[in-house]
């Protein structure tokens, strides 16, 4: 089968495409044709060497989610047939023809969701729904900033704090608020212009959000800390801006009682990762097939331009996710 590898860590000129054998199917596996591939920024990180040549479960080919056709399964398989639809997060390997996914990380796509668009959901989505629910609590009637919302996550992110009932803060450049706006936020505030802990302090009469996601890390960390209100909850998804160098005011933190969480999922065990992607499936599944909550695709390339891809990632233009079709694949 066709997957990309890489053969030293580098730019995006290091990865190629190379026939590798098909993995063995394991007793709890779906072995799955995948008509899409999501490119996500820890495949950056992992292209370029910050997770060295870690084994996070299923490969050691980069590629974290991916959506398909079942074609094989293991002896203890419950729930899916070959045959089946499915989408879901994987442990590596994702960046191949074929690819095997852990069941229970696995997800039936939903009748009305096309194939390829289904592999724009799994990593952000679920993501997107551990910081806001199940990390920070956001409850509808809430306020919520939600920092890089143009991306994978930070799109899904908007989505599911409209559709939960909470009043959306959202930041990007300027030319995409029409986008973000159109995902659900009630205020787009242009970073590059405007400075998000003033727009926070006036929409709000002073109080601050109830609820921060964060993408950026330590160029916004004392803003964001500064923006929430009392009993508020900020959770950190990502680096953006690097961790070195960051202030956090302990005054606000001690006198307006915050919590400050911190959550990753391509380092956690099968059994964390497992119960985050069931926690999403639970609530929001009916909701995707219903079109309340839908994935948002910025471009497709083929697999074997998977480095096209990472420029693309890289250049920051993206509005949502960027997906990878194996040969075969309408585009």
């Amino acid at each position: 089968m066709q997957a990309i590898v890489f053969d030293d860590f580098g730019g995006p000129e290091v990865l190629v495409p190379r026939d590798l054998p098909i993995p063995e199917v394991r007793p709890h596996d779906l072995m799955v044709r995948n008509a899409a591939i999501g490119v996500n920024r820890a495949d950056l990180l992992h292209r370029k060497g910050a997770y060295g040549r870690a084994y996070f479960g299923d490969a050691d080919t980069m590629g974290l989610e991916i959506a398909g056709t079942v074609v094989a399964l293991g002896p203890q398989v419950q729930g899916f047939a070959v045959g089946d639809r499915v989408m879901g997060i994987v442990g590596g390997g994702a960046y191949a023809e074929l690819s095997r996914i852990d069941h229970r990380m696995a997800m039936h796509v939903p009748q009305g969701l096309d194939l390829v668009e289904a592999g724009a959901v799994a990593e952000v989505f679920v993501t997107a729904h551990e910081a806001l629910f199940h990390l920070a609590g956001l409850r509808a009637g809430e306020s919520v900033l939600i920092h890089a919302a143009a991306g994978g996550v930070g799109s899904a992110a908007v989505q599911l704090a409209h559709a939960a009932g909470a009043r959306v803060f959202a930041t990007a450049s300027g030319d995409k608020r029409d986008a973000v706006l159109g995902f659900g936020a009630d205020v787009c505030i242009d970073y590059r212009s405007e400075d998000f802990q003033t727009v926070v302090a006036q929409a709000t009469e002073g109080k601050g959000v109830d609820v921060v996601i964060d993408f950026v890390g330590a160029p916004y960390l004392e803003a964001n800390v500064r923006s929430l209100a009392v009993g508020g909850r900020m959770v950190c998804v990502g680096l953006l801006g690097g961790a070195a160098n960051a202030s956090l005011p302990m005054d606000a933190v001690l006198y307006r009682h915050l919590k400050i969480f911190g959550t990753v999922m391509k380092s956690r065990t099968p059994e964390v990762k497992q119960a985050m992607v069931q926690r999403f499936a639970k609530q929001w599944l009916a909701a995707l097939e219903a079109g309340t909550i839908r994935p948002v695709i910025d471009r497709r390339f083929a697999l074997a331009d998977a480095a096209q891809a990472h420029q693309h990632m890289e250049s920051g233009a993206n509005i949502g996710k960027i997906l990878l079709l194996p040969a075969g694949t309408e585009r």
